[in-house]
């Protein structure tokens, strides 16, 4: 364990030191796209944050190559050198896109292509254990096939929920951490030698994201673009990937006792199929919602659009840093649900548990929809949010309206500690020259206001 949380922490380390210098050169690249239509952030933030997560992912493989019991991993495996292969093509490919923008079609044949390199180095499916079948043993091209299609759907899933200040690395971290301790489990619990790839790989991934993670909260300073989105996609499928069709079952001997008995004590060897899809169970039902919306539109399912879960709970009324923790809270419940389950699969309280859970979810999901207001009686004694809208209206008829709004029929705009707002010009029914309103710290949507409403106002007689 400990030299698995050397190797976390010199990964993360490093991250954290070069993403300083690498926002400063993606400052001067150029690398500081346009805001787009269906980007949340006001100012143009640099991108090529991969840049860092690369080199801690180099710096982790290079430690851990040089320990004394992680070492025997490099000597008996050849996937960390497959994982370093396809995630350095993936990452060119990343940091090419980050700064020219290249095709979403070329995008995803480099996918496919990363994927395929991974697999020609054996890190690849081999078998399945299916419930109720047993061990299924898949052909060279079947293996191949469903581990590209993981691989693939795993990027994009993860590259789909990049769409808010800390999202991405926050839910990859949480996944990573329930599949190390799924991982270390089956490698320690078991001794199975051949669960340390895929322990030292979530081990890495988690290092890589806590480093990044301080540069990119909100406000970020620094996106990881899709150099990083699509690297920690690719070395958390490499990870599902090795523990899923690497480990034999028959290995874990747990084929024993009565009937019963067997199928609870054989859910670790089902899980590794199920994990894989519930640490990136909220990713992927967003992908599938974004491809479903699009093509339902006729559009393309690569086009971007504002209709991801992140942007729906922007729209539902929550702050940014409250819906990257709600979807922390999720990705966190599904995966450690099942890390759980997969623990101790008779125990009630576990389901209980999870469903208490996703409970508080849904009610932190509608928070915004639950107003308070206060009683009638009260509602002088308390801010103008929490009354009720009638309350607020009559308040507003019942307040005097000053001498020069009675004489000049146009509202008075009063700036800060009384001052008067109207500066200077012409507003309302003379028409020449513009009014200016003099708010705080020079704001002037009291102004803009006034003149949007007479506009409205003008356009309805017509």
């Amino acid at each position: 364990m400990r030299e698995y949380l050397l190797t976390l922490c010199i990964t993360a380390a490093v991250t954290y030191l070069l993403t300083g210098p690498v926002r400063k050169f993606a400052i001067v690249a150029g690398a500081m796209p346009e805001i787009r239509a269906r980007d949340v952030h006001r100012e143009p933030t640099p991108r090529l944050g991969g840049i860092a997560m690369f080199f801690g992912l180099c710096a982790g493989l290079l430690v851990a190559d040089h320990l004394e019991n992680l070492n025997e991993v490099f000597a008996n495996s050849n996937e960390p050198r497959a994982l370093l292969s396809g995630a350095a093509l993936i990452w060119l490919i990343g940091v090419l896109d980050d700064k020219f923008e290249i095709d979403a079609l070329i995008k995803l044949g480099g996918q496919m292509i990363a994927a395929g390199v991974m697999v020609m180095q054996g890190l690849t499916i081999l078998w399945l254990p299916v419930p109720g079948v047993g061990l299924v043993a898949l052909t060279q091209w079947q293996g191949t096939l469903l581990t590209v299609a993981l691989v693939v759907i795993t990027i994009n899933a993860v590259n789909f929920v990049d769409g808010l200040d800390g999202l991405a690395a926050g839910m990859v971290c949480i996944a990573s951490a329930a599949f190390f301790m799924y991982a270390y489990r089956i490698w320690y619990g078991y001794g199975l030698e051949a669960a340390a790839p895929a322990t030292l790989f979530a081990a890495i991934l988690m290092g890589m994201c806590l480093g990044f993670l301080p540069h990119n909260m909100h406000p970020a300073r620094i996106f990881m673009g899709d150099s990083g989105s699509m690297l920690i996609g690719l070395v958390l499928a490499a990870g599902a990937i090795s523990i899923t069709g690497q480990i034999d079952p028959d290995a874990l001997n747990l084929f024993s006792g009565s009937e019963r008995n067997t199928v609870h004590q054989t859910v670790p060897v089902y899980i590794p199929l199920l994990l894989p899809l519930t640490i990136i169970a909220v990713p992927a039902a967003d992908l599938v919602l974004a491809i479903v919306r699009r093509t339902w539109r006729g559009q393309s399912p690569f086009a971007a659009d504002r209709g991801h879960l992140h942007h729906r709970l922007l729209e539902i009324g929550h702050s940014h840093s409250r819906a990257v923790l709600i979807m922390y809270f999720w990705s966190a419940l599904i995966a450690f649900g099942a890390l759980g389950y997969s623990v101790n699969s008779a125990s009630m309280w576990i389901v209980l548990g999870i469903v208490a859970l996703s409970a508080v979810g849904l009610v932190l999901l509608l928070l915004p929809r639950f107003a308070p207001h206060a009683p009638q009686w009260a509602e002088r004694f308390v801010p103008p949010r929490y009354r009720s809208r009638r309350a607020a209206l009559v308040a507003a008829a019942s307040t005097p309206a000053p001498a020069a709004e009675i004489a000049t029929g146009v509202p008075a705009a009063n700036g800060t500690n009384g001052a008067p707002g109207v500066s200077g010009g012409s507003g309302g029914s003379g028409g020449s020259g513009g009014s200016g309103v003099n708010g705080v710290n020079g704001a002037t949507a009291l102004g803009a206001r006034a003149r949007f409403l007479e506009r409205g106002k003008a356009g309805s007689t017509r």
